[in-house]
């Protein structure tokens, strides 16, 4: 009776699997999502830094003197309100306390930090003689603090690097949006930046 009772439990529950894997629904898992962003249209200013240099920002951008400690004077932050990211502006004079190497190889280093976390570094040359303006981009791809840094120099006597942190989580899918839309304004920044 035992045996009986035991075959017709097997039973039903096997009933009860096979009709639970039918094909009258059509159910898949959806994928985590993240919240739609809408972007404004693009308007750029001029900007008058007080520094030895001007670019055209991003109207929806604010322009700020860096406050951290050890902060030069002209160490300045473009802060995006409305996507917590910030990008931390550091002009430097060239001279026999900063040589242009020590700063571009400080700039790499700055960079290739992030190579832990990083599944590619891609890097632009920025060649324009006639605002006598030479330097590079570097893409971060990846989980990383920083996507996008940069720096700009006139190889005698300015240098200003830049990079691009959101006060975020590290987490490139529900940046990519934003990173991609706020690069276009970095590329922006750099193609109308001058020197005084």
């Amino acid at each position: 009776m035992q045996k009986q009772l035991k075959n017709i439990i097997y039973l039903l529950v096997f009933i009860l699997l096979g009709s639970g894997c039918s094909n009258n629904t059509d159910y898949s898992p959806k994928p985590r999502g993240f919240f739609r962003i809408n972007f404004p249209a693009k308007e750029y200013k001029p900007l008058q830094t007080g520094c030895p240099f001007t670019f055209e920002a991003p109207s929806y951008s604010r322009l700020t003197q860096d406050s951290s400690t050890g902060a030069a004077p002209c160490w300045k932050n473009l802060d995006f309100p409305a996507y917590n990211a910030r990008l931390h502006l550091s002009y430097m004079d060239i001279g026999p306390e900063a040589t242009l190497t020590q700063l571009t190889e400080d700039a790499r280093t700055f960079a290739f930090k992030h190579t832990a976390k990083a599944t590619a570094i891609d890097q632009s040359r920025i060649i324009n003689p006639e605002k006598k303006m030479y330097g590079l981009t570097y893409y971060i791809r990846g989980n990383t603090a920083s996507n996008l840094q940069f720096y700009v120099s006139d190889s005698t006597k300015h240098y200003l690097r830049g990079a691009l942190y959101f006060n975020e989580k590290p987490n490139l899918d529900s940046i990519q949006p934003v990173l991609e839309f706020l690069r276009a304004d970095v590329e922006h920044i750099i193609n109308t930046f001058q020197w005084k």
